[in-house]
């Protein structure tokens, strides 16, 4: 074996590539594990009516936040959102979470203390107990992880590949925002950087909307708490972590479907154009390939929708469930249609 074929670089194939690799071997398989990779949680079966849902997250100081502009208990309040976002994108209900630390010397009490602070608030709102996890020291940086634990009943679980054709696709709230906010906070980390002063205080008042987006997002308990008021369960589902041409290719996958979307209809709001003009970037793209929102995308056939909309608002249609030959492609706001690949 050539030195080439005994290393592969995790960059040549990617994070998905790499996934279908470890996923690929003849594991041992547990008749109660309905759904493991692939999904938002994976899903355990119970005895009664209720299946329990699981997810895991990790945070690595320097590749997911910099401690420079973002205060610990904003990242705790974050970390635990984020990990019951995965639960409602399974219309489930999170019930508490496991919290893991390797911490460098470096840090203080008073950090620590303050990513607790954040976590529990969060905790406090989305009705989660943290029930332990583990504590380490390490020599480089920060890693947090996180398992969350929710339950939902087998006849309101909602996978990603359940999606049908015709069925609109739906988003909750705006889109764009959170990368509207890491651009600003990268901005003024740069300008302190290059002053090196550290007196002077970054002037950020006229973007609280877009900075808060991305420091402290809301996952959206409200929608799964109407979808259950009104006896809707919705065909596929999924968080927005990685904007939304990802996400909605991962349900077109998972439901083998193709998908058109309406650039018109992408839901943004004035601030985060605001940025984008500032920045003189495409806002379209910040919504397309943005991340770290934590709204839901869900699709419902048309009828649903229009039962819905009557009960909550928060929520609009960017596009539509189409057959597989159709293929990923959007419909720019001059009628021309582009192809997910051509939006790159």
């Amino acid at each position: 074996m050539s030195e080439s074929d005994s290393f592969q670089t995790i960059q040549s194939i990617g994070v998905k590539g790499l996934l279908d690799k470890i996923t690929s071997y003849d594991a041992y398989k547990n008749d109660k594990v309905l759904k493991s990779i692939g999904d938002d949680a994976a899903v355990i079966k119970e005895d009664g009516d209720q299946l329990t849902l699981l997810s895991s997250d990790t945070y690595v100081e320097g590749v997911d936040f910099d401690p420079t502009y973002t205060p610990f208990n904003h990242l705790g309040y974050k970390i635990l959102s984020a990990a019951v976002s995965d639960i409602y994108a399974m219309n489930g209900t999170p019930e508490a979470a496991l919290i893991n630390l390797a911490v460098p010397n470096r840090m203080s009490v008073q950090m620590i203390e303050a990513l607790y602070e954040g976590i529990y608030a969060a905790g406090k709102k989305h009705k989660v107990e943290i029930v332990g996890g583990d504590l380490k020291a390490n020599h480089a940086n920060l890693v947090v992880s996180i398992s969350v634990y929710g339950k939902v009943n087998k006849d309101e679980i909602t996978y990603r590949n359940t999606a049908k054709e015709g069925d609109a696709i739906c988003v909750t709230g705006d889109v764009g925002g959170a990368l509207a906010g890491l651009r600003i906070l990268m901005r003024e980390k740069k300008f302190w950087e290059e002053h090196g002063d550290e007196s002077v205080q970054p002037e950020l008042g006229d973007y609280q909307f877009v900075v808060k987006r991305q420091l402290v997002p809301e996952a959206r308990k409200d929608l799964i708490d109407a979808f259950k008021a009104e006896g809707i369960v919705p065909s596929s589902m999924i968080d927005l972590s990685k904007g939304i041409v990802n996400e909605v290719s991962a349900l077109s996958e998972a439901s083998q479907l193709g998908a058109q979307i309406y650039q018109a209809a992408l839901p943004i709001a004035i601030e985060t154009r605001q940025v984008a003009d500032e920045m003189q970037e495409d806002v379209d793209r910040y919504a397309l390939f943005g991340g770290e929102d934590f709204e839901l995308m869900f699709s419902l056939p048309e009828e649903k929708v229009e039962k819905f909309v009557n009960h909550f608002k928060d929520f609009v249609v960017i596009g539509r469930f189409l057959p597989k030959e159709k293929g990923l492609r959007m419909q720019t706001a001059e009628g021309d249609i582009l192809s997910f690949d051509d939006l790159s």
